[in-house]
């Protein structure tokens, strides 16, 4: 992927990073999942489309609270790697692979979408028509976020220094507590229902963390694989020189939500 507004344009590929990412990114604490739970969304008897899917994260971590799952996602590798584990898990989740643009479902087949860290990547012009017509009437779109906190968490800020050193034109760093942005488009065929940002408090051990960082666009989706070893290797000593060998990171999360017009 290459988007002129994220990493300066420089290329990207989270299939390049996906078994890091299926080991190391499934960090979302349960008040996360509660938060759609809580709205109603993604129980017993409901269709969800988790679009950008990426290992299956949510369709795997909601499973149990009774919805039929399908995951889509742009990445054959990171399907590959949903498939695999929602197997192992025992889970019945339909995935696909295929861009989120692309989406060539029947009129009024899901009861919610979902977009979880991803919403950013999306061609927002063809995509909020497509989500509206595939969603039920009264269907909702739940925009997800969750990102480390740099300036409040000294390990998060330096791990994130230590990234810009290797990846200067990421800019996935310096994140803020902020509500979703959500571009105009959506006011045609949406309308707000809800939106919220909380505090999370996310365990790590030296190992996961290390794992989390590489796993980020700006090493593992985007650097060459040898100097994503590298960052790896020293961002380990890093570690070992400023966070006890488990620790929790300060994270905020971001939750809006959209009703079908």
């Amino acid at each position: 992927m290459k988007n002129e507004n994220i990493d300066g344009g420089k290329a990207f590929d989270w299939g390049r990073t996906s078994s890091d990412y299926a080991k190391f990114r499934d960090i979302y604490p349960e008040e996360f999942y509660l938060s759609l739970i809580n709205r109603g969304l993604c129980i017993k008897g409901q269709e969800v489309l988790d679009i950008g899917t990426g290992t299956g994260v949510l369709p795997r971590n909601l499973y149990p609270y009774g919805a039929a799952f399908t995951g889509m996602d742009i990445s054959e590798n990171q399907i590959a790697q949903a498939r695999a584990l929602s197997e192992a898990a025992g889970m019945d989740i339909r995935f696909l692979c295929g861009p989120a643009e692309q989406i060539a479902f029947k009129e009024n087949s899901f009861d919610a979408v979902l977009a979880c860290q991803c919403f950013t990547y999306f061609d927002h012009q063809v995509l909020a028509p497509k989500i509206h017509n595939i969603l039920k009437d009264g269907g909702r779109f739940a925009i997800l976020y969750m990102a480390w906190l740099p300036y409040e968490d000294a390990i998060a800020g330096q791990s994130e220094a230590l990234v810009l050193n290797y990846n200067p034109q990421w800019s996935g760093c310096g994140e803020v507590r902020h509500f979703i942005e959500v571009p105009e488009v959506y006011k045609e065929w949406f309308e707000l229902e809800s939106q919220d940002v909380f505090d999370l408090r996310v365990p790590f051990t030296r190992e996961t963390w290390n794992g989390r960082m590489r796993a980020c666009r700006g090493i593992g989706a985007s650097l060459p694989a040898a100097e994503a070893d590298c960052f790896e290797q020293e961002h380990q000593r890093l570690l070992e020189q400023i966070a006890p060998e488990r620790f929790e990171i300060l994270h905020y999360a971001a939750v809006t939500v959209l009703r079908k017009r």
